[in-house]
């Protein structure tokens, strides 16, 4: 269960200056009722498409008998993509296995394959991935909704020439498309080489695409489950169509970030799980946030050049890094920070008869407490 503790956005918390008054989460409870009425309208007339996700049985079939079958066939899974095509999938390897997934064996991968994310054209970092890659026991997906991304396609052809060096005709066979369901150049490659496709619906964009195939088969593949997870998204939209504010968690968080930046000038928003396996979760949102909110005109028309600024962060480590900033820098952010009730495994700091009087606070404590 997600829990919102936002107390310390408010003037009694802080300089009064430098937060909100209490009365404004009544003021924007009332208009968040109308913001709600016009979503669902829209939503309604088909503008949303990334709200039927959670409920797609046949493209989740279709998902798992690919990942039982072919998928199981290869050790290594090459997704190509960028941007939303790949930081969701980063996402839910570290989040959902186990961390430093492709250093474990066979067996502590439980059998599933090992997963690469190649969203650059460094050229240094894909010859590097091309090296240590077996092009016999790969399967690579290609992702690009609109089949143009010429980064993603650069490396498609990189990477093609790459397994026909090694397979010849028999390439093809380690292939599989993720893109659009009637046009697009990897659609008119798929049909001419027979490739394997998967679609991504025509009204989903790629920054919220992850519980599309472009996310679930890359899950899949790794031993995701993937109804869960969809089960789970599905969860939080029903607490997101709750007309209340303050008992919707979703919309909370995002009118009191508008807020702030509206009405404090607090431009910068921070995300800083307390968690590794959180990390790519905190880059992904960096886009997400970005992409979503960063507009050069209005809906009229009208050149505004508006959006905040998302940072990403994760404790411990920024602690040493960001945090003086955020602390005693200008008063411009908003930092939300995530963490965990417990964490899967706790490491106990040992005694020492000879550790220094300053130390002597750790032992017998967990990493997890430090953190």
């Amino acid at each position: 269960m997600i829990r919102l503790a936002y107390g310390r956005m408010f003037q009694e918390r802080l300089d009064g200056a430098h937060g909100l008054p209490r009365a404004r989460v009544a003021e924007l409870s009332s208009r968040f009722r109308e913001v709600q009425a016009e979503v669902r309208r829209r939503r309604g007339a088909g503008e949303y498409g990334f709200y039927k996700l959670v409920d797609q049985d046949v493209t989740v079939r279709e998902i798992k008998s690919f990942a039982e079958g072919l998928g199981q066939a290869h050790d290594h899974v090459l997704v190509l993509g960028i941007g939303g095509s790949a930081l969701g999938t980063k996402a839910l390897l570290n989040a959902l296995r186990r961390p430093a997934w492709n250093e474990w064996d066979d067996e502590g991968r439980e059998f599933f394959p090992r997963l690469t994310v190649l969203e650059n054209v460094d050229p240094v970092s894909v010859s590097a991935a091309l090296r240590r890659i077996d092009p016999r026991r790969v399967l690579v997906n290609v992702i690009s909704k609109s089949g143009g991304t010429a980064e993603t396609m650069a490396q498609y052809l990189v990477v093609r020439a790459w397994l026909e060096d090694a397979l010849g005709a028999a390439a093809y066979r380690h292939l599989v498309f993720t893109t659009d369901p009637e046009r697009g150049a990897l659609r008119e490659l798929a049909a001419r080489d027979g490739i394997a496709t998967l679609s991504v619906p025509t009204d989903v964009g790629g920054r919220y695409s992850v519980l599309s195939p472009v996310g679930l088969l890359p899950a899949a593949l790794v031993g995701i489950d993937i109804e869960e997870l969809l089960a789970g998204a599905g969860r939080t939209l029903e607490r997101a169509e709750s007309d209340e504010l303050l008992q919707n968690p979703a919309a909370l968080y995002a009118a009191l970030h508008w807020a702030a930046d509206a009405d404090l000038g607090a431009r910068i928003h921070v995300l800083m799980p307390y968690s590794d396996r959180l990390r790519e979760f905190a880059e992904w949102y960096r886009q997400l946030w970005a992409e979503s909110l960063g507009k050069r005109v209005d809906r009229g028309g009208q050149v505004v050049n508006v959006g905040p600024t998302p940072v990403a962060a994760v404790g411990a480590t920024d602690q040493h890094s960001q945090v003086q900033l955020f602390m005693e820098g200008p008063y411009d952010k908003v930092i939300t920070f995530i963490a965990l009730d417990r964490h899967e495994e706790e490491v106990r700091i040992p005694p020492r008869a000879d550790l220094p009087p300053d130390l002597a606070y750790l032992p017998g404590h967990g990493l997890g407490e430090l953190l």
